[in-house]
């Protein structure tokens, strides 16, 4: 039983055959038939008519001759690549040396055989149709992940944006409604405290403490949700962040930068804001550090933030945690705007770099190189 007995019935393989000899087509095409392999064969000699017959044309496979007058089989696998599609491709020549076949093979061709032994013909170009299915079937594969990974991407840029503009709009509810009440409640208590009896102008001065903490919670969570400082400019709430953190933790922190002023679009700056955040409250919850430092670069169409701790440092499976989302959710944010996020886990601290594009006109003064040994005062800190 010869090898395409087993094979199940289908209709004629269509080959493209690239082919300078009528007799050696004629002799390709009567091994295949006496093998039981039925197909439709069509003859080229030149670049030009395999490139029009690859656009004319579906083909399962090609066959080519090495050396043409005008053509090569190297030439022909280039043509078969060019097009994108993923094809058997078979080398047949009574022309080609070992080494030749052999980059050839590297190149993507399948196979290689000698025109005066074409014993193995069928048999090589089912095993190079079955390869080239795997192929196809793997880039399909490769494909239908990365259009997953495009969605998932999307859909998590999306829920970002739904997330920063609720956040946004409960901020302008806690300012404006919440607030708005507590400041009433602290004019009421005020009055009870100055008009009541002495008992009752007692309870309201406790009442008056306790809401005190009450507003200050409040604007605690404002700035949570949308930092306000943000509308001062980003040089003036990474200031502040800084003082934060120092003032929260006792960790002497420090902030340079090459420009006094930047002004950068809302999704630019609210990055920048995070990452800091971000790293800030790693460094006060896992560091153990003694001092942060904070450097912001802009130049050149580029935006870099550098937060660098002196703590214990990370070993690189930390940033693979299950529950290391912060991090990932950040450098997800920065690849949405055309930039990346790397963390350098060291021995001795930790380094977190920020890169992303920014227009030359958001560097507003360049190379003023404003720097503090701490962060300076804290601006609108009393928001």
């Amino acid at each position: 039983m010869s090898a395409a007995d087993s094979r199940p019935s289908r209709a004629p393989l269509k080959l493209l055959v690239v082919e300078d000899s009528e007799l050696d087509f004629e002799l390709l095409l009567a091994t295949l038939a006496r093998d039981g392999l039925a197909v439709s064969a069509t003859r080229v000699e030149t670049r030009e008519q395999m490139t029009q017959a690859m656009a004319d044309g579906e083909w399962d496979a090609v066959i080519s001759d090495h050396h043409l007058p005008v053509f090569s089989s190297i030439e022909a696998l280039q043509v078969v690549q060019a097009s994108g599609r993923i094809l058997p491709f078979i080398i047949v020549s009574g022309m080609i040396g070992e080494e030749t076949a052999v980059a050839a093979m590297k190149s993507g061709a399948d196979d290689y055989l000698v025109k005066g032994r074409l014993a193995r013909l069928v048999p090589a170009l089912l095993n190079a149709l079955s390869a080239a299915q795997a192929r196809r079937e793997r880039q399909r594969a490769i494909t239908a992940l990365e259009e997953s990974e495009q969605r998932l991407r999307r859909l998590l840029a999306h829920m970002e944006t739904v997330v920063d503009e609720e956040r946004a709009a409960i901020a302008r509810e806690v300012h404006d409604d919440v607030g708005g009440m507590l400041t009433a409640l602290r004019f009421d208590l005020s009055w009870i405290e100055r008009n009541g009896d002495a008992r009752s102008a007692e309870r309201a001065r406790h009442a008056m403490s306790t809401l005190a903490q009450v507003m200050q919670t409040a604007q605690r969570i404002q700035r949570n949700l949308r930092p306000p400082v943000l509308d001062a400019g980003l040089l003036p709430a990474l200031d502040w962040q800084l003082e934060e953190f120092k003032r929260r933790t006792g960790i002497a922190a420090s902030f340079s930068s090459n420009v006094e002023t930047l002004e950068l679009a809302a999704d630019p700056a609210m990055t920048v804001y995070r990452t800091l955040q971000e790293s800030l409250i790693n460094v006060a919850k896992h560091a153990q550090a003694g001092s942060v430092r904070v450097d912001l670069i802009a130049s050149a169409g580029q935006l870099s933030l550098e937060i660098s701790d002196d703590g214990r440092g990370m070993v690189a499976g930390d940033l693979d945690k299950p529950t290391s989302f912060g991090l990932r959710g950040l450098a997800e944010r920065a690849e949405r705007i055309g930039g990346w996020l790397d963390v350098s886990p060291g021995e001795r601290g930790t380094c977190v770099l920020l890169s992303i594009p920014i227009a030359d006109a958001a560097t507003a003064a360049g190379n003023t190189d404003t720097a503090a040994g701490d962060a300076g005062p804290a601006p609108g800190s009393s928001a």
